[in-house]
C-alpha cells in the first residue's frame, strides 16, 4: 500500500534547526511533487513548501521562506525538509503529501501521518 513516513521531529529550541524526512513506498516516487503542510494547534492546515518531481524546482510559504529547505532523494525514496531558524510559531504537526502529478499543483493524493515539531525553550 501507498505509505508516507515521517520522521525527524521532536523539541528544539528557537534558533535551532531540524531536519525532517518523508520515506515513501508503495507508488512511484520520483513522478510526483511533494509537499509538506503543518498544523498548528488550533489552527487549519497551512502549505509549507513543495519541490517538483523532474527538475526539483522548490517552492515555500512566505512565513517559512529563506528559513526552510525542500529536498528529494528519489533513489530513496525520500523527501526532506530542512528547518532552519525556528521559532516557535513553527510548533506544528508536520505532514508530507505526494500531489496527483508532477507539478506543485493541487490536489494532494497521499498524505502521511504527521511528526511533531515544537519549538520552544
Amino acid at each position: 500500500e501507498v505509505q508516507l513516513v515521517e520522521s525527524g521531529g521532536g523539541l528544539v529550541q528557537p534558533g535551532g534547526s531540524l531536519r525532517l524526512s518523508c520515506a515513501a513506498s508503495g507508488f512511484t516516487f520520483g513522478r510526483y511533487a511533494m509537499s509538506w503542510v503543518r498544523q498548528a494547534p488550533g489552527k487549519g492546515l497551512e502549505w509549507v513548501a513543495c519541490i517538483s518531481s523532474f527538475d526539483g524546482t522548490s517552492y515555500y510559504a512566505d512565513s517559512v521562506k529563506g528559513r526552510f529547505s525542500l529536498f528529494r532523494n528519489n533513489a530513496k525514496n525520500t523527501v526532506y525538509l530542512q528547518m532552519g531558524s525556528l521559532k516557535p510559531e513553527d510548533t506544528a504537526i508536520y505532514s508530507c503529501a505526494a500531489h496527483r502529478g508532477v507539478k506543485c499543483v493541487p490536489p494532494f493524493d497521499y498524505w502521511g501521518q504527521g511528526t511533531q515539531v515544537t519549538v520552544s525553550s
